[in-house]
């Protein structure tokens, strides 16, 4: 019943990670809320709500504090759908997830004039830290 992306945020801060990303993760969920592929800056409404049983196939991407996660579901009938991960994973049975962290490396995100989306940007920590 745990809300998964929020539970992976909350890992992350209380651990001080500065540059964490999912290794794997396999579980099930009961609902989920995914941005579409064809969706835009200006046209984000392209938002998918799943509710039902879905096995998770696959859940990549990187935990800095605006993360950014791509999901693969797939249903009774082993039909898949995938999409950006916008909220609302409610955890079924279980979600065992593996979080690495790049410890020389620091990421953050900065808006984007062409794509209209904030993008990554990794630093070394010594950038970040004002270090030489």
């Amino acid at each position: 019943g745990q809300e998964l992306l929020g539970s992976l945020q909350a890992f992350v801060e209380e651990r001080h990670l500065r540059a964490p990303f999912i290794i794997t993760c396999v579980g099930s969920v009961t609902k989920a809320t995914l941005r579409l592929a064809n969706a835009t800056a200006t046209n984000t409404n392209e938002v998918l709500h799943l509710s039902g049983r879905f096995e998770i196939v696959s859940l990549v991407g990187t935990l800095n504090p605006d993360a950014h996660l791509h999901i693969s579901l797939s249903d009774a009938a082993g039909r898949t759908v995938g999409g950006h991960v916008l909220g609302d994973l409610e955890v079924f049975t279980t979600a065992e997830v593996v979080v690495g962290e790049a410890v020389d490396l620091s990421f953050t995100r900065e808006m984007d004039v062409q794509t209209g989306f904030p993008e990554l940007v990794v630093q070394t920590r010594s950038q970040t830290d004002g270090s030489a």
